[in-house]
């Protein structure tokens, strides 16, 4: 009996010996794998809490800085934004099997990408914004079944998009965008796969019908891929030879006939009529010396309206009997007053291209410098309701809002000029395009641009409040700035002049409601303004556009908050605390449900107490 008490009692402490030191068994095994990983980096001045004789999650003072701990077993290593450089020892990393996340985001690595390949429990890599370069070899990650998310963006990664990387069967966000990445996007296999960025790179063809859930945000900046997503219809492709000969010389002949046609065309017509290059005085129906001044690109149509202007007085005809076929209309004279030939008289220069059409900017005689959008898919109303909706425009008066100038009606398409402001759009700097000595947007400036974009939306929904949704278009390329950095909002209440085709083209049209249910609301503005307030505080390693807000919905929801604040912003070191405020306003915001979405004033009211905290 007493021999069975013994063997019973020796059993129990046997095994409270264990339990004591198994964890410090596994906590050393990483320790010493940890401190040489350590050894193979340079400039780790970050990792001093590393040090020999120490748990790495249990030590008195704590978890050794970067990682994550379950237990006294290390999950992850997050040595984001440390400085670090050097070779990243993969062998140590062999020897940690509890690894799931690795992550060296925001730091100096240079060189191919390290054989991480060899840890196939990873379910997070992420190598983004480091100077890794060269090909990833097509079966890099064949072993690496269990990877969920894969960021390696912001490199200098070059060649083809591997194969294997497609292949991963638990795959949910893949970000590869600012590289020199080449040839095709490969079809991929995960249905899971729900972000995806592949923008800013070198690919080529037709994007995979595998991707077609995805925006044209995902792809931009790859001039030779085409599709539906990115408003390039793909070529069709010959079965064989005999056809792609036959296709050349249908265009071969094609392009002489063409050639031929305008030759005789151009002799014909100089034989008729003189032809003004800039001007082409046009003689309205029913009159013989009231001429109008039509720009070139306005000159066929002019023609044809001419000839049946007697048939179509109501489109071209105004109330006054006067031809409105050249006329554009001030709505706002505060910058002077011009006409239609001022516009076409001075040069202009190409902004950009956009859902809703084109934007010019053109310096006039009078030192005047306008900014004229030229918009199609404008036929909701008539020109008579066309005209009150602008001029109700150029009544507008606040501080955060740019009033219309004037306007130029025809039926396909319409004229709105702008003031110019010099300073640019809102996404032109946080591309980091607009950084010049004076330009850079430190932390107070953010805020400062913040409030006043919150400002002018609120006024536009006081002003607008009856419509579906007040501004409809907001987003940081239609925000301006002006010489100190205050925000103008542009492109605003344009919801009740667009026909269908063209309400596709506005952002509020890319919010979740829109999307499943195609109704938006003043909510949907809200959700604009979270995506901007997230735009400006992270470090935007995400889609860009609303994928944002997916991206930093899934960080919140695995409690990565703390690693999406862009810590590179001049003037946060000492407002960590007020960027996760704003950030926290920015998630609220872009709540995917409008009924949980912040409403503007609580917005407001949320980013004024955030302000009250700033180190200005």
């Amino acid at each position: 009996m007493a021999m069975a008490r013994f063997f019973t009692q020796f059993s129990l402490l046997l095994s409270s010996i264990l339990v004591v030191l198994l964890p410090l068994t596994f906590s050393a095994s990483d320790s010493e794998a940890l401190l040489k990983l350590k050894k193979s980096l340079t400039n780790a001045g970050a990792l001093d809490s590393w040090v020999p004789g120490s748990s790495p999650c249990n030590g008195p003072q704590g978890a050794w800085r970067g990682l994550v701990c379950q237990g006294s077993a290390v999950t992850g290593l997050r040595l984001e934004g440390m400085g670090l450089s050097g070779t990243i020892d993969v062998d140590a990393l062999v020897g940690m099997p509890g690894l799931s996340t690795f992550s060296v985001e925001n730091n100096s690595f240079t060189g191919v990408i390290p054989g991480i390949n060899r840890l196939g429990a990873l379910k997070v890599l992420s190598l983004s914004r480091n100077q890794f370069s060269g090909d990833i070899p097509s079966g890099y990650f064949v072993k690496m079944g269990s990877l969920k998310k894969v960021r390696l963006s912001y490199n200098k990664f070059t060649g083809e998009i591997p194969v294997s990387l497609a292949r991963l069967p638990n795959l949910v966000g893949l970000h590869l965008q600012n590289n020199h990445f080449s040839g095709r996007i490969p079809s991929f296999d995960s249905p899971s796969l729900n972000s995806l960025n592949v923008s800013n790179n070198r690919l080529a063809g037709e994007i995979p019908s595998s991707l077609s859930k995805f925006s044209a945000s995902s792809f931009v900046g790859n001039p030779d891929l085409c599709g539906e997503q990115v408003g390039f219809q793909c070529p069709s492709t010959p079965n064989n030879t005999s056809k792609n000969i036959i296709a050349a010389l249908m265009v071969t002949l094609g392009a002489i006939l063409f050639l031929m046609i305008i030759f005789f065309a151009i002799q014909w017509r100089t034989k008729k009529q003189e032809i003004n290059l800039e001007v082409v005085q046009v003689q309205p129906c029913g009159s013989s010396n009231d001429a109008v001044e039509v720009p070139i690109s306005m000159v066929a149509e002019t023609e044809e309206r001419t000839k049946s202007a007697c048939s179509e007085s109501d489109s071209n005809i105004s109330n006054d009997g006067k031809p409105s076929v050249a006329e554009l209309v001030m709505v706002n004279d505060e910058k002077g007053v011009f006409g239609l030939t001022d516009l076409m008289k001075a040069s202009a220069e190409v902004l950009g291209n956009g859902p809703l059409g084109s934007s010019y900017r053109v310096r006039m005689a009078n030192g005047v410098t306008v900014v004229v959008k030229r918009i199609r898919k404008m036929n909701a109303l008539g020109s008579d309701a066309f005209d009150a909706e602008v001029k109700n425009l150029g009544t507008l008066r606040h501080p955060n809002i740019l009033t219309p100038l004037a306007y130029h009606y025809r039926k396909e398409e319409k004229l709105i000029v702008y003031e110019y402001l010099s300073k640019g759009s809102l996404l032109y700097h946080l591309q980091g395009e607009g950084r010049e000595s004076d330009g850079e947007l430190d932390w107070p400036t953010r805020v400062k641009i913040v409030r006043g974009i919150a400002a002018g939306l609120e006024y536009l929904h006081g002003e607008f409040a009856s419509r579906g949704v007040p501004h409809g278009n907001l987003k940081s390329s239609n925000v301006l700035l002006g010489p100190d950095y205050n925000p103008f909002l542009s492109d605003y209440g344009f919801y009740p002049l667009l026909d269908n085709g063209g309400l596709e083209g506005l952002f509020a049209y890319k919010t979740p409601e829109a999307m499943q249910k195609r109704t938006v609301s003043p909510k949907s503005d809200v959700y604009c303004l979270g995506i901007i307030i997230l735009e400006m505080l992270t470090v935007q390693d995400g889609n860009g556009g609303t994928d944002i807000g997916r991206w930093v919905a899934s960080a919140f929801s695995e409690g990565r908050q703390a690693e999406l604040l862009d810590t590179k912003i001049k003037g946060c070191r000492n407002s960590v605390g007020s960027m996760e405020k704003l950030l926290r306003v920015g998630v609220l915001c872009t709540e995917t449900s409008p009924e949980k979405r912040l409403g503007i004033k609580e917005a407001i009211k949320m980013i004024e107490d955030i302000h009250e905290f700033q180190i200005l």
